[in-house]
């Protein structure tokens, strides 16, 4: 069984690649392991597939070549990906911050991308284990199918119970690649003990600005029975490093705010001015925190911006975090030194590649992963066309 490319992963990147090639000409065969196709894909953006985003820029993404995803971002955008939803009729909608979703089912992008895989005559074969690896004269060999060119197409170990694992790091190392210590991504944090008081206002959620070093994100933070999730947590979690801090803004202008509350109401207590801006439990949980139990009126202004510090810089030290099951992606990965930014292409090894979640180029929350899944799969894609052709 002689193709022209074999494929490993029918996920996103995966099925794209494949179809750009086979619709060029190249004979492409599709292996994976899981029971469907694009099977994390349904599941993404609440059922809607937060397909792109668009705001889409190398800046969104971590690795530890920050300037590598530019190539492949920049021929493939995320104009080019919207433009073949519409060729699709895939109505479409924006969220907040450059988001895109479907309207209807996630389903819609798995369907048009089997579809394109169908005009490119690619073969899927499904439930089927990759198995061992074969590389002699130029050929890739993966059961009975054998081919100059392979792409690892597998993700990232994010989401287990999907069926996703670490199979493309093996891979990788197989042929002598370096692989960036993987790490879970776009994952809620958890807290110790010491923290226990935000544990038990567990289903609060207010916007906050997260920040780990010198980055930052403002949108919601929402507090668990772990520790700490919602979409600020997750973005900042994949530039958090276990042992550091991470800090929450709840009130940019608390001391503003409190000595404001101070004239207005001298006779209320803290927590009466915090649930002005905050939800009742988190008020009371910051109150109790601050730790002043005397009339607002009754407290020097020095004292009130000294209370206002809490609330601008409220910091919390992780544990760690919830991990792989509930890790959206995964950081790390295929060192991007080893492959070519214009065609994914392993420098080292003519004819392998890698791409998607798989390589150490992970973006932010809100469609820019799928992004790199669409961009990084065309560029390998169009790259196997070449070659073929």
């Amino acid at each position: 069984m002689d193709y022209d490319a074999i494929i490993l992963g029918a996920g996103g990147a995966g099925l794209l690649a494949a179809a750009t090639a086979g619709q060029a000409g190249a004979r492409i065969c599709v292996i994976d392991h899981a029971d469907k196709p694009g099977k994390k894909i349904p599941i993404s953006g609440g059922g809607r597939c937060n397909f792109t985003n668009r705001e889409t820029e190398p800046a969104c993404f971590l690795s530890e070549n920050p300037h590598f995803a530019k190539s492949a971002l920049s021929r493939y955008t995320q104009w080019d990906f919207l433009a073949l939803v519409e060729q699709h009729g895939i109505a479409w909608h924006e969220k907040t911050l450059g988001q895109l979703f479907c309207d209807g089912s996630a389903r819609q992008i798995v369907d048009m991308l089997l579809s394109e895989c169908q005009r490119g005559d690619v073969e899927i074969r499904l439930s089927t284990d990759i198995g061992e690896i074969g590389h002699a004269d130029g050929r890739f060999r993966v059961g009975n199918a054998t081919a100059p060119q392979l792409v690892i197409a597998t993700g990232g170990p994010s989401i287990p119970k999907m069926g996703a694992t670490g199979k493309a790091y093996e891979i990788a190392r197989r042929f002598g690649l370096n692989v960036v210590t993987p790490r879970p991504a776009l994952v809620p944090l958890t807290l110790g003990p010491d923290e226990m008081l935000f544990r038990e206002i567990s289903g609060v959620s207010c916007p906050a600005v997260a920040r780990a070093g010198d980055t930052a994100f403002e949108e919601a933070a929402l507090f668990t029975h772990k520790g700490l999730s919602g979409p600020a947590i997750l973005q900042i979690s994949s530039y958090w490093k276990p042992g550091e801090t991470i800090a929450l803004t709840l009130i940019a202008d608390a001391a503003a705010m409190l000595r404001a509350a101070k004239r207005r109401m001298p006779r209320a207590h803290m927590k009466a001015a915090l649930a002005e801006r905050l939800p009742n439990r988190l008020a009371e949980a910051l109150a109790a925190r601050i730790d002043i139990a005397r009339e607002l009126g009754n407290i020097a202004d020095a004292e009130l911006d000294h209370a206002a510090e809490t609330l601008t810089r409220l910091t919390f030290r992780p544990t760690g975090t919830e991990g792989y099951a509930k890790a959206e992606v995964t950081a790390g990965g295929i060192d991007t030194a080893e492959l070519s930014s214009k065609t994914m292409e392993a420098r080292r090894v003519p004819g392998l590649y890698a791409i998607g979640e798989a390589v150490d180029v992970t973006g932010w929350l809100g469609g820019y992963n799928f992004q790199w899944a669409w961009s990084s799969g065309v560029a390998a894609g169009r790259a196997i066309a070449a070659r073929t052709g």
